[in-house]
């Protein structure tokens, strides 16, 4: 059995992978390429300002709870957490926005003052919501993505309609109100890909916005990661930063003997890999590479994004800890994302308010602003073309809240698809990886472990289960099981 494992990158799946294998007793090293941990999910510090570069929604809050358990802890152990109340907010035109308040009762009367009888619709969506939440997330996700036996079972053949069916189909069956459409079609956003391309059996994703809340660790996204590290560290796990992998070293019997990192070999008898999936395999020989630069150029990628962290000199008026601006076009925007890829001529974008909630991220009378805009990955990325899209988002915030903003930026920083390129190694810049599309689920997906290197193996969002936080923990389970059962 190789005990000494290598980990190439620090990404929320690597360090999950890195907890369950030193729990078995393997000696694990993490190699990661920038100064600090968490890969996306890294912080940004500027004159007392505090923002998260990375994620900014904690859902699904259970798969956190039951990463930590498997350990003998908690996340309280690690982190404080505190239920968002509003959970968000959307703009939808001047003087029109809908707040999604903390309790199920309360949505459903806000469904049924924005269209009567959509309560009731709201309800019989939600209970099929939960049933395939308690299917996909207490089950499916943790499956290997190995066989398509996997998807088989009574609960998934009762639905199988619903992975041919689409969420978009699935919404709009019942409901009229366009608001109420765009509030359901906005959770399977974070799955990579348009409504109506991702299947309906994905409505857990309500399930979770609605039935489960939005959350946010007290000092951000990165307690999480500094909790994980901890964790990590406590079971043996040693991390090495500024530490970039090069080239994985194998023998002619396709077995990986060495790393060449920071241009120095290094011994190595297993080797799994968070960083980018298309990224690693290129640092090994042609011939070792199982998918070729044509399967990925046809593959359906979640989107890029540009984002921008803005410190603002007041408190804004009219926005929520987590802001949605969806007053133009969603499905032209798709399209630009999606099916002709180029820069959106209006964009819809979300805004992160962080220190509505939490002191630490702003100093006193003063807020912090994160806002994404969704893009096609592998655009052109200039500072030309984000000055101008910095000015087209703060005069849309300015005009639906109702305020002057722009005079009150002390500071902006940008981050971009080159960012993302040259940060994370990321394909053609993307920001979530594969999306979860019907003919990308599952076994559909780049596989867990390499069927041309013998002792590789892969974790993070170009796999199963596929984007997202909670989906990486539970990847890195998934690869670490993998892992374990071929060793013994």
């Amino acid at each position: 059995m190789s005990k000494n494992i290598h980990i190439i990158g620090s990404g929320f799946s690597a360090i999950s992978a890195s907890c369950y294998l030193a729990k078995q007793g393997y000696n694990v090293t993490v190699f990661e390429k920038n100064s600090t941990l968490g890969g996306r999910a890294r912080q940004y510090k500027q004159d007392g300002f505090l923002f998260d570069i990375g994620p900014t929604w904690y859902w699904m809050p259970d798969v956190f709870e039951r990463f930590f358990a498997d350990f003998g802890k908690k996340p309280s152990d690690y982190y404080h957490l505190e239920r968002l109340e509003p959970g968000y907010q959307v703009y939808f035109e001047e003087n029109s926005s809908i707040t999604i308040p903390g309790t199920l009762e309360e949505i459903f009367q806000i469904f049924e003052d924005e269209e009567k009888g959509s309560s009731k619709h709201l309800k019989t969506f939600l209970d099929s919501a939960k049933a395939n939440y308690e299917i996909a997330v207490l089950d499916m996700v943790y499956k290997p993505g190995i066989s398509p036996l996997e998807l088989v079972s009574k609960q998934t053949i009762a639905r199988v309609s619903q992975f041919f069916s689409t969420i978009r189909k699935q919404v709009r069956k019942k409901i009229k109100s366009h608001k109420l459409i765009q509030i359901l079609e906005f959770p399977v956003l974070f799955l990579g890909a348009k409504p109506s391309n991702t299947p309906a059996f994905y409505n857990f994703m309500n399930y979770a916005d609605f039935g489960l809340g939005t959350w946010h660790p007290v000092g951000g996204m990165h307690k999480v990661v500094e909790g994980m590290v901890e964790l990590a560290k406590s079971l043996g796990v040693h991390f090495e930063v500024n530490a970039a992998v090069d080239k994985i070293i194998t023998d002619k019997n396709k077995i990986v003997t060495a790393l060449m990192v920071n241009g120095k070999e290094i011994k190595s008898e297993l080797v799994l890999s968070g960083a980018d999936y298309h990224h690693t395999e290129t640092l090994l020989d042609k011939n070792l590479r199982q998918y070729s630069e044509e399967y990925w150029s046809k593959k359906t990628f979640a989107p890029s994004s540009l984002l921008f962290y803005v410190g603002f000199n007041k408190k804004l008026k009219n926005v929520e800890h987590h802001t949605l601006f969806f007053d133009t076009d969603f499905d032209v925007h798709a399209k630009d994302i999606y099916d002709n890829p180029r820069w959106p001529d209006e964009p819809l974008f979300y805004a992160s308010f962080p220190s509505i909630t939490d002191a630490s991220f702003a100093p006193d009378g003063k807020e912090a602003a994160t806002f994404l805009i969704p893009l096609a990955p592998g655009l052109e990325d200039t500072e030309e073309l984000r000055e101008l899209y910095f000015n087209k988002i703060m005069t849309r915030l300015e005009r639906l809240t109702n305020q002057d903003v722009k005079k009150s930026v002390i500071f902006r920083k940008s981050f971009c698809v080159n960012d993302f390129v040259e940060e994370y190694n990321s394909y053609k810049g993307n920001a979530y990886g594969l999306a979860n599309t019907l003919f990308q689920t599952a076994f559909l997906r780049p596989k867990i472990k390499s069927s041309k290197v013998n002792n590789l193996y892969f974790t993070g969002q170009l796999t199963v289960p596929g984007p997202g936080v909670p989906p990486a923990l539970i990847s890195g389970k998934i690869a670490s099981d993998l892992i374990i059962k071929k060793q013994h």
